[in-house]
């Protein structure tokens, strides 16, 4: 079996714990910890049931149980959202309306006061972060359904 700290090949390994951490060492490497339990047996190419599971290494990855990770897509969890056509107006309105300038909400959002300008004359679209910190902020809905383009 391989040593999980110096990479050498030994016939019996030791779980040991090195500052919190649970490592298979060889003896030589073993010293620097604290032991576990008592050596593994040498390797036989059969795992004991139950071992390869609570070691928590390589082998409770491999052993086939556990979850399967699975593809999703990203797009359909977001949802069929995009930024309203005159989100920048939006944006100016429910500022005025609280009375902030621009430089109160750049503060409120983390942002300099140039962003927030450049926001609301629509020279900057605002990444997705910062449109839910703006949403959540002046409680106005900067997305909007996207209009239909025409029959498909």
């Amino acid at each position: 079996m391989l040593c999980e700290m110096c990479g050498k090949e030994s016939e019996t390994v030791s779980r040991v714990r090195i500052e919190g951490t649970i490592l298979r060492l060889c003896p030589d490497c073993a010293r620097f910890g604290t032991p576990i339990d008592p050596p593994a047996p040498a390797a036989t190419g059969a795992v004991p049931v139950g071992r390869a599971r609570a070691s928590g290494g390589p082998a409770s990855h491999s052993a086939g149980g556990g979850r399967r990770l699975e593809e999703r897509d990203l797009y359909q969890d977001i949802g069929e959202m995009e930024l309203a056509p005159d989100w920048y107006k939006r944006v100016r309105v429910a500022r005025e309306a609280l009375a902030w300038t621009p430089e109160d909400l750049g503060k409120k959002l983390n942002e300099k006061k140039s962003v927030v300008l450049k926001l609301e004359s629509g020279s900057l679209r605002p990444p997705d972060a910062l449109v839910r910190k703006i949403e959540h902020l002046l409680r106005v809905r900067l997305r909007a359904e996207p209009e239909a383009t025409g029959p498909a």
